[in-house]
């Protein structure tokens, strides 16, 4: 039986799958370096549409099928997908489905209007991300979530995901990155966020305003650790969470190619 620490990367972008940010490069070089480093790694990012199936070699693994995601009563599958990172022997595994992620933009429509689902679509995906670790069986030491679809995971491994076996000694870390859009999530976002009875009212207060602020906010107050990834990070929110005792920042350096302050974070994490 491996005896290998796990890391769980699950990130909005990745190089060379989805490529928003430059940040996509970084979470790309993390994966890598935490694979060489020792570290057990496996990653889950969404399947957009214009992510190209057959150029990265994507293929459904069926022994993952048969779970669906319940938001507000309506049943949503998830299709899994797996590739293999190109220079490295470590699986990316992709969440599909037809309603949400078939479309070939991402978070705005042909009139650069932001989707009005854009808030299910980030339920979706957080939720399908824990539920796919379950599935797997593979209990994760360090989860790392990046960019503002994650925001919601660190709040649900402290609620929902609480008492789940597989998350029982899982410390997340959070990359805030610099706000990417101005628009809110809309009035029913907290509704649709509330994924379990355990999840109550105040639990989501940082959150509720749905705005990309809003957003980091809430997963930087969950979050184990906070990585700034990036220059632009909204000062106000990180002044907030270093008023807040014990909580962990990793600031943010421009030039961090050998990424031994990750490394380090990790180490820190698992007490080593």
């Amino acid at each position: 039986m491996s005896t290998k620490k796990r890391i769980l990367f699950i990130a909005q972008e990745m190089s060379p799958y989805l490529e928003l940010t430059e940040y996509a490069n970084m979470v790309n070089k993390m994966a890598i370096k935490s694979n060489e480093s020792g570290l057990e790694v496996r990653v889950i990012m969404p399947r957009f549409g214009i992510i190209n199936e057959r150029r990265h070699r994507l293929h459904e693994v069926v022994r993952l099928s048969g779970i669906n995601i319940v938001i507000e009563g309506d049943d949503y599958p998830l299709i899994i997908k797996v590739a293999s990172l190109p220079n490295a022997r470590l699986q990316v595994y992709f969440l599909d489905n037809e309603d949400y992620f078939k479309r070939k933009t991402l978070f705005t429509d042909e009139n650069e209007q932001f989707y009005d689902d854009n808030a299910a679509r980030a339920v979706f995906f957080c939720k399908g991300a824990l539920e796919t670790v379950k599935k797997f069986g593979w209990p994760p030491d360090i989860i790392h979530c990046s960019g503002w679809m994650t925001s919601l995971i660190p709040l649900y491994l402290k609620t929902a995901y609480k008492k789940e076996p597989v998350f029982a000694h899982s410390k997340v870390v959070y990359s805030m990155e610099p706000n990417s859009f101005k628009e809110k999530l809309g009035a029913g976002f907290v509704k649709k966020a509330t994924i379990s009875t355990q999840i109550k009212e105040k639990d989501l207060e940082l959150y509720k305003e749905g705005t990309n602020s809003a957003l980091n906010r809430g997963a930087g107050k969950y979050a184990d650790a906070v990585v700034l990834a990036g220059e632009k990070t909204e000062k106000k929110v990180v002044d907030e969470l270093k008023a807040e005792k014990g909580k962990i920042i990793l600031p943010y350096k421009k030039d961090n190619e050998d990424l031994a302050d990750y490394l380090q974070l990790y180490n820190q994490l698992l007490g080593k």
